[in-house]
């Protein structure tokens, strides 16, 4: 049997939801698919097989893991930890300390009776179990478009349907609660509220989250409020504020299952460290799952360097620092080329959108240029149908301004490149071997240019 006939008998069909999802891992365009279209080779780019771009000479500004790295108080603390003594047994679900930090430091609220926190691997980790915690075949979840590439295909893996909220300038780029309200449908059953926003790095106010707890409360909606990218305030006249830190008795947040981790704001991907939190009753259901489904706790080391991170503040305020000039740098960088715009400016995090659209050639043959100058990219179409050809996603973490610089030089030139038509065919073959709903509409507009 062929490798269609194989999956067609045995995958399940949670599986087969994502074998063509538009934004199933694989299915959407990265630097990855250019590396073939430019004929270089993998591992001088991946070397060992990691998933981020470390070769020599290249800059990583497509996966979302922070450059910077962790802090020294973090790696120490790991070190101190990795001893027989806590690597012999199964760690407990989260140190109580590491409990009570992460309830006040990431989520702005208290442990109690009505609320707590749970390790889960990883923010990823963190939006498994929340939708296989929460929806059943036939739910409707309410997210936006574009979105984090695993809102999408995770919820539709469980059997739920999405609806999208198309973001732009009519709603800042982030959820309007009147728009939220009348997309609600008697399936409704969940809201995705990410905050600060992937990939805009926008954050909602005060009064739009209390309106959209509000809306989820008189429904008996699930609210899923993501905070990863909350630890980097780029913009100093704004604060984020976590929906779970609005509870009180005549706002109770009860409804609102909150995600964060350590990967974005800490710089330890590895680890795979992150924290769901939430009434204890509803988190019941969702350790229940964890346990039977991975059984999975945080390794002792991973906890105690999470702990060690989260109180160090000199680390986010300096890290914070870089990130804030490598917004400037890309600022600066996109004023001078013409076809080319910021939507609009991050407020928190180190992601953002570049709309190419004024260039006349798609976001898919840029990033493939940019490849081409050491710069690694991620285009739009992961995140959703809007922006699909003409954003890219920056990820300016990176602590070497040399990267900057670089992208400073790659952009006109991976332009002007694009523009000659060099990149087309390769761009529409990937879509074509793919075979998605979304590659082939971008495949179209592609033929027709």
């Amino acid at each position: 049997m062929n490798a269609e006939q194989l999956q067609n008998l045995f995958l399940s069909k949670r599986a087969k939801t994502l074998l063509h999802h538009p934004q199933g891992m694989g299915n959407y365009f990265t630097f990855k698919s250019a590396i073939d279209i430019l004929g270089l080779n993998w591992d001088d780019l991946l070397p060992n097989g990691v998933y981020n771009v470390t070769g020599k000479g290249y800059y990583d500004m497509g996966y979302m893991s922070n450059h910077i790295g962790p802090p020294d108080s973090a790696i120490k603390a790991f070190k101190d930890h990795a001893v027989l003594e806590e690597l012999r047994v199964y760690p407990p679900d989260c140190l109580p300390e590491l409990k009570a930090l992460v309830a006040e430091h990431k989520f702005g609220r208290k442990l109690g009776p009505d609320f707590t926190v749970m390790g889960v691997e990883g923010a990823q980790g963190g939006i498994g179990y929340t939708y296989l915690t929460f929806l059943s075949e036939g739910d409707e979840v309410i997210t936006t478009d574009p979105a984090y590439f695993h809102f999408v295909p995770a919820a539709e893996a469980c059997g739920a349907s999405v609806k999208a909220i198309k973001l732009g300038p009519h709603n800042g780029y982030k959820l309007d609660p009147k728009e939220v309200e009348a997309a609600i449908t008697p399936k409704t059953k969940m809201i995705v509220v990410c905050d600060p926003i992937n990939p805009f790095g926008i954050i909602a106010t005060k009064e739009e989250l209390l309106a959209i707890a509000d809306i989820a409360r008189r429904n008996n909606l699930v609210i899923f409020n993501n905070v990863t990218h909350n630890t980097h305030q780029t913009d100093p006249s704004a604060q984020q504020i976590p929906m779970a830190s609005l509870h009180s008795p005549e706002t109770p947040m009860d409804h609102v299952i909150s995600v964060s981790g350590i990967s974005k704001g800490y710089g330890m991907p590895a680890l795979r460290v992150g924290f769901m939190a939430g009434n204890p009753a509803l988190l019941r259901g969702a350790f229940l799952l964890k346990m039977e489904i991975t059984k999975i706790h945080i390794n002792y080391p991973g906890q105690y360097a999470a702990m060690a991170a989260i109180k160090d503040h000199d680390y986010v305020l300096k890290s914070t620092e870089i990130i804030r000039r490598n917004l400037t740098h890309i600022e600066e960088t996109v004023d001078k080329i013409e076809g080319v715009t910021i939507p609009i400016k991050p407020q928190y995090g180190f992601c953002m959108i570049i709309d190419i659209s004024g260039t006349g050639v798609s976001a898919q043959e840029i990033s493939t240029g940019l490849l081409k100058y050491k710069i690694a990219t991620i285009t739009g179409d992961g995140l959703g149908d809007v922006g699909a050809t003409e954003y890219i996603r920056l990820n300016y973490s990176h602590p070497d301004l040399e990267c900057f610089e670089i992208f400073r030089d790659a952009l006109p030139k991976a332009i002007k490149d694009a523009q000659t038509g060099i990149y087309k065919e390769g761009v529409i073959k990937f879509f074509e071997g793919i075979g998605s709903s979304r590659g082939n509409s971008i495949v179209k507009k592609l033929q027709s240019l």
